[in-house]
């Protein structure tokens, strides 16, 4: 009997010691910086420049769909341009993440920081203190020339005093966040600009890197962000945020001719669909931002995504309940 007491006992402070060494880890881990070079790029007065930022933030890059205002969700969703000023709460398996204030308040926002340091954010993922971000702004290959139209409309806005609160990290968030994330990066060579144009070449770059549609139409870990399915051939599940009970299966673009979604789509319902705007009631499609794009813009989509290899997979309906899900 005392031998097993003994053994429970040193188990018992085995156990107590690993989670405090883990929990010494974890904190450190997650307060380590990173030094990443600052991007050479600069805000533009022009208004050519700050209007392109303008049409990427509020359509192809969906910037509104996360950083906009929540009390005014209606209001962008019929098509007007509100304050990007943060604060929707998305509650994801690693907690409650809440977008920041992305208006130009030197406060609350993002008037304080440099150029470099938005560009820094949005292409590695660094954040102004050098700790890494959470991994949900896909916009490390953007060309230098739109990252620049971005900074440079946000650098145009008005202020909006709203103090964002911090996210709220669940156990599963902060270990992700200790031994998950790190600066991501372009996956290759920059594009100083991209010839804009209906060309599956310009289609490509928006899928990938500006309106993000590949990390969407693709399984993932919503873990650690990473892809586990076939680029572009759905199948990945979103919760809505507005009707509990509801999640949304995203649906498979490959040009597959039984499984493929818009496999037999002519090019101009393709373009009719984006321009209905909202379609089911929570769903994460940000169709009303989509539904601003220019027609050589989804034209080059659509004849990119004509081109993926196809691959079969049956995603099935799109809305799923509680119920249907079981």
């Amino acid at each position: 009997m005392r031998i097993v007491k003994k053994v429970l006992k040193w188990t018992g402070l085995g156990l107590a010691t690993l989670t405090v060494g883990l929990t010494v880890a974890v904190v450190l881990l997650e307060r380590r910086t990173h030094d990443v070079a600052l991007p050479d790029l600069h805000a533009s007065r022009d208004p050519a420049v700050i209007a392109r930022g303008r049409y990427l933030a509020y359509g192809a890059a969906h910037c509104v769909d996360c950083h906009g205002d929540p009390a005014r969700r209606g209001e962008a969703e019929a098509g007007r341009e509100v304050p990007l000023s943060g604060g929707l709460a998305f509650h994801l398996p690693i907690g409650t993440i809440r977008p920041a204030n992305i208006t130009s308040d030197r406060e609350t926002g993002i008037g304080a920081l440099g150029d470099g340091q938005i560009a820094r954010a949005l292409r590695f993922g660094v954040g102004r203190d050098g700790r890494t971000l959470a991994p949900f702004m896909p916009f490390a290959n953007l060309s230098d020339e739109d990252l620049t139209a971005i900074i440079s409309f946000l650098r145009s806005q008005a202020p909006v005093r709203n103090p964002v609160t911090t996210h709220a990290l669940n156990p599963l968030g902060h270990l992700v966040a200790a031994f998950v994330l790190t600066p991501r990066g372009p996956t290759g060579p920059v594009p100083q600009r991209m010839a804009a144009g209906p060309t599956p070449e310009y289609g490509r770059y928006l899928v990938h890197s500006v309106a993000n549609c590949v990390g969407c139409h693709t399984k993932i870990d919503m873990r650690t962000g990473a892809f586990t399915g076939p680029p572009l051939a759905g199948g990945a599940t979103h919760p809505s945020f507005s009707k509990p009970g509801t999640s949304f299966v995203t649906p498979n673009l490959t040009p597959h001719p039984r499984t493929g979604r818009i496999a037999s789509w002519p090019e101009d319902l393709f373009l009719a669909r984006f321009r209905m705007g909202k379609g089911a009631e929570g769903s994460p499609m940000p169709w009303p931002a989509f539904s601003r794009m220019s027609d050589d813009d989804l034209r080059a989509i659509y004849r990119y995504l004509k081109t993926v290899p196809a691959v079969e997979n049956d995603t099935g309906d799109s809305v799923r309940t509680a119920v249907a899900t079981r």
